[in-house]
């Protein structure tokens, strides 16, 4: 869905789309990613019902499972300045901006992309930028199992661990409480208006 996304957005058949969803558990290799921050072996991912995927995204391992959620951006660069830099330090705004909505004081790490709370992760940042269109996006962790992170070095980090809104504030926070924050600031922070598509669910599990 992506690829035909972003094939759409070259030749401007689309405009800029957000993808919102939930993927099955699900551990993924980007570019610079390293088999061996897989820490488990297959033969137990398989009995822990998790697949295995080597993609196209920046960055290393990371986990993505139900209430993780996972936005998709297809961006045109070239109406933005074609400046990948920005673009990452913009999704970092919007998600510093989202979760300090729930009062969680979370802060950027300027050697890693990403965004943290006293050295846990609780949002990722992978991108991909194909003829200045981007893919891939970024997760924001909700409350997901935080024990299947424990089978990977998050983001290649071998000391640090992952955290979740939900563990954070010690309450279990809605999935379309996280949704409805962060499209709103999304919009404040890109300066543009998000309007739910006719033919896509406003929520799926893929």
């Amino acid at each position: 869905m992506q690829r035909k996304l972003l094939s759409c957005r070259w030749d401007r058949e689309i405009a800029d789309t957000l993808l919102l969803l939930e993927h099955p558990p699900t551990i993924t290799i980007g570019k610079s990613g390293k088999l061996e921050n897989v820490l488990v072996s297959p033969a137990q991912l398989v009995e822990q019902g998790i697949s295995l995927f080597f993609t196209d995204r920046g960055g290393d391992v990371t986990y993505h499972g139900p209430g993780q959620l996972v936005i998709y951006p297809i961006i045109d660069l070239r109406e933005r300045g074609k400046d990948i830099h920005k673009y990452v330090h913009d999704l970092e705004e919007v998600i510093l901006r989202t979760v300090s909505s729930f009062s969680i004081d979370a802060v950027r790490d300027e050697s890693h992309a990403g965004v943290w709370v006293n050295d846990e992760g609780l949002a990722t940042i992978g991108i991909r930028v194909r003829k200045w269109i981007t893919m891939h996006g970024f997760t924001i962790n909700v409350k997901p199992k935080l024990e299947h992170f424990s089978f990977i070095n998050p983001c290649g980090f071998c000391n640090r661990k992952v955290t979740s809104i939900s563990k954070l504030l010690a309450e279990d926070v809605p999935m379309e409480a996280v949704i409805r924050r962060l499209i709103a600031h999304f919009s404040e922070v890109f300066g543009t208006r998000i309007e739910w598509g006719s033919d896509i669910p406003e929520r799926s599990t893929l």
